[in-house]
């Protein structure tokens, strides 16, 4: 799994790069000096907009309890044919000072899918058998709350610290039409994150940026809840965006969240990893 977010994080930079050199020549013949206090291209704003397809590759394995009855640890892909989609992901930043940034995004994911059972699962204390057509879904409503921090804030470069909420809403649902079975597992919560960003401009036009946020439930605070649960959350994204102008720009990422729980007897494990293309508007 490292490896193969690797090549993608290389390929992502490859794209940088191979923007940067396209634009290079034209660029720099047409370079005029920058008057001094002159913010570079695609900073001066107050107000940002971004919309984007996410194409993430999905691993999600379920496990729900009912009625005293343990559940199986069901896996979307394998067990139900779960297959890959691509998502919307609306971002908007407020910018009322160079180095305070407000930010929001939202990303509604859905999956729904059918199968044929290959061995028996239990799920919120009903058993299905092996045989039976299944029909599934898998709905993550995902946003994110947050405001950054750049400490560092140059032409060249910026780096930051972030402090976000995740409200994070996950619901997995399996129905039996022919036995009148539907039963679902819902797991919601906010959660708080903290990490850090930094952007560099290896050209004028381009800017390449990564931040990662995460947060870990601390296993004596987790406990204290119900002994044995615990929870992650570690989101990361890698972006390079080519800027036409103070006001349009163009975008190609590499998105990874991973998010998991235990509670009790009940479970899940999510990991979204994948590319993202789209478009940025400032004011």
């Amino acid at each position: 799994m490292t490896h193969r977010f690797t090549r993608r994080l290389y390929t992502v930079l490859g794209l940088a790069a191979a923007i940067a050199a396209a634009a290079a020549a034209p660029a720099s013949a047409q370079f005029q000096p920058r008057p001094l206090g002159t913010p570079p291209v695609g900073e001066a704003y107050h107000i940002e907009a971004a919309a984007a397809f996410w194409m993430p590759a999905a691993d999600a394995v379920v496990s729900s309890s009912g009625f005293g009855i343990t559940g199986s640890a069901i896996d979307f892909r394998r067990d139900l044919g779960l297959t890959d989609r691509r998502f919307p992901a609306l971002s908007l930043q407020l910018r009322p000072a160079r180095k305070h940034k407000f930010r929001f995004q939202y990303i509604p994911i859905e999956y729904e899918q059918s199968a044929i059972l290959q061995h028996d699962v239990v799920f919120n204390g009903q058993r299905y058998s092996l045989g039976l057509p299944v029909s599934s879904s898998l709905l993550w409503k995902a946003y994110r709350f947050g405001y950054e921090y750049d400490f560092v804030s140059r032409d060249a470069v910026f780096a930051g610290i972030i402090a976000e909420v995740k409200y994070t809403d996950v619901t997995a649902r399996l129905r039996v039409p022919i036995r009148e079975l539907n039963e679902y597992g819902r797991a919601y919560a906010p959660i708080p994150a903290l990490g850090g960003i930094v952007r560099v401009r290896p050209v004028p036009n381009l800017a390449v940026t990564a931040d990662i946020t995460g947060f870990t439930v601390p296993k004596r605070v987790a406990d204290r809840v119900s002994p044995g649960s615990k929870a992650h959350y570690v989101d990361v994204d890698v972006a390079a965006t080519w800027n036409f102008a103070n006001q349009l720009g163009a975008q190609v990422g590499y998105r990874s969240l991973d998010m998991g729980y235990t509670y009790k007897e009940d479970s899940g494990a999510f990991t979204f990893k994948g590319l993202y293309f789209g478009a940025v508007a400032r004011y």
